[in-house]
């Protein structure tokens, strides 16, 4: 098994639609079986759970992560949540999932969002510039 910093956390809404969770702290563990099996436990707060918990009762979650560093482009999990606990103040979530592989590379994305925006011309060579570089979290289009 192999296991890294999570560090970003988004649930799939929608086609193109993700809500961001907030972690307090986070950490996805690659079980390396024969079924391809990741863990991935999301450290939130009282406030935080208390607003995502309606997206948590679905069979199958869609969620979207980056792992180990902000830089790294999002990796997308089919999940169902394994159990939820309350810890002090904070709750847990633990979720078991597989890695989908999404073939859509971060540029061609990022350029979809801007020209989505109604950027054009200059300006769209401008923003594209700025964010290929900051790479905001953008969710991908996990439901077809």
């Amino acid at each position: 098994m192999k296991s890294f910093k999570l560090v970003s956390f988004q649930i799939i809404t929608g086609i193109k639609q993700a809500e961001d969770v907030e972690l307090q702290d986070g950490l996805i563990i690659n079980k390396e079986d024969e079924h391809n099996r990741w863990l991935i436990e999301a450290f939130v707060t009282e406030e935080e759970f208390l607003r995502i918990e309606p997206l948590l009762k679905k069979d199958t979650i869609w969620i979207q992560v980056v792992i180990t560093k902000k830089e790294n482009d999002p990796a997308a999990f089919e999940t169902k949540v394994l159990h939820m606990k309350k810890v002090q103040n904070n709750y847990t979530i633990l979720f078991e999932g597989h890695l989908k592989n999404l073939k859509i590379e971060y540029a061609e994305l990022l350029l979809e969002n801007l020209i989505q925006q109604g950027v054009q011309g200059e300006q769209l060579v401008e923003e594209f510039k700025k964010k290929i570089r900051i790479r905001p979290k953008i969710s991908t289009n996990l439901k077809k």
